[in-house]
């Protein structure tokens, strides 16, 4: 089932040619407390960096990746936090999946999701209507 999966879905792991990819160029750096595998290649990209790139542990998500490993990532440093001891500072926060379309999905006041009125318009806002 797993290697159906890494032939047919991109957003679960990886795909065969990822894996293939990875096997020949990639030499892993480390791995974060979410199970994702961060490897780096030996080629350049545009910018004269190397290549980084994640091996997710189930779906892929983007904003599944720790604060530290996205400064990697991103090469806003060279030095990964398998290297360092890395600690997030206080104002970041740790990974919550996407609650888009489920009952953890933000509901501001006054979307029809949520029970009660919506709050009235404060009067700062004229309605343009044509002709005028």
């Amino acid at each position: 089932m797993n290697l159906l999966k890494q032939i047919f879905t991109w957003w679960n792991g990886q795909t065969i040619g990822t894996r293939f990819h990875t096997w020949r160029f990639g030499k892993k750096v480390g791995q974060d407390e979410l199970g994702n595998v961060y490897y780096q290649g030996t080629a350049k990209d545009s910018e004269g960096r190397t290549r980084r790139w994640v091996i997710y542990n189930g779906y892929a998500e983007a904003s599944a990746i720790p604060p530290g490993w996205h400064g990697w990532m991103h090469h806003r440093t060279d030095v990964s936090p398998a290297d360092e001891e890395y600690t997030p500072r206080e104002w970041q926060v740790a990974h919550r999946p996407n609650g888009t379309g489920t009952a953890q999905a933000y509901r501001p006041p006054g979307s029809i999701a949520v029970a009660g009125e919506r709050p009235r318009v404060t009067g700062d806002y004229d309605a343009w209507t044509p002709g005028n």
